[in-house]
C-alpha cells in the first residue's frame, strides 16, 4: 500500500502551525484539507482527550455558526495522534485565506465559559469527557499564535 500523505510529513521538523494538508476534487468542487497543528509533534505533550473533545465540540458550534464561512465547512476534529486537529472545508483554499476564521475560532475556545454546547447525555456519545478549563488552555495558546503567525508556520516544512 501507498504511504498516505499526512504520514509523509516530517513530523521532526514540523511546528504549530496553520497548514494545507491535502486538496481533493468532488466533482468540480475542490476540497482542502488543513491541519491545525497545536503541538510540536514528538517534542511537547499532546493535548489530553478531554479538552480536545471539549474544543471539538466549540469550534464545531463556531464554524458551523460563522456568517462567512459556514457553507464551506464540511468537518471539523481531532488528529489521533492529539497534536491538533482537522478542517475540512469547500474551496480551492490556502493557509492564509483561513487565518483570520480559524483564529476567530479559537478565540472563541479561549473566551468561551458556561455549558458546552452539546454536552449532555442526550446530544452525546461521551458527554462527560470534557475539560473546558483546559479547552481554554490550548485556545488561548493557539489563537495566540495565529495572532503573529509567520509564513513558515503557512507551509509544511520541506
Amino acid at each position: 500500500m501507498e504511504k498516505i500523505t499526512s504520514f509523509t510529513i516530517d513530523h521532526i521538523k514540523l511546528q504549530p502551525g496553520l497548514y494545507v494538508s491535502r486538496k481533493d476534487s468532488v466533482g468540480a468542487e475542490t476540497i482542502t484539507t488543513f491541519d491545525l497543528r497545536v503541538t510540536k509533534p514528538n517534542d511537547e505533550p499532546v493535548m489530553n482527550t478531554a479538552e480536545m473533545h471539549t474544543i471539538e465540540h466549540l469550534a464545531a458550534t463556531y464554524l458551523r455558526n460563522e456568517p462567512v464561512w459556514k457553507e464551506k465547512v464540511l468537518y471539523f476534529g481531532p488528529m489521533g495522534c492529539r497534536t491538533g486537529f482537522y478542517l475540512l472545508l469547500a474551496g480551492d483554499l490556502e493557509s492564509a485565506d483561513i487565518v483570520d476564521l480559524v483564529r476567530g475560532c479559537f478565540e472563541f475556545v479561549r473566551d468561551f465559559r458556561g455549558e458546552v454546547p452539546g454536552a449532555s447525555a442526550r446530544d452525546c456519545g461521551n458527554y462527560l469527557d470534557m475539560n473546558l478549563p483546559m479547552a481554554n488552555f490550548w485556545g488561548a495558546r493557539y489563537a495566540a499564535l495565529l495572532g503573529n503567525i509567520t509564513p513558515d508556520r503557512l507551509v509544511y516544512p520541506e
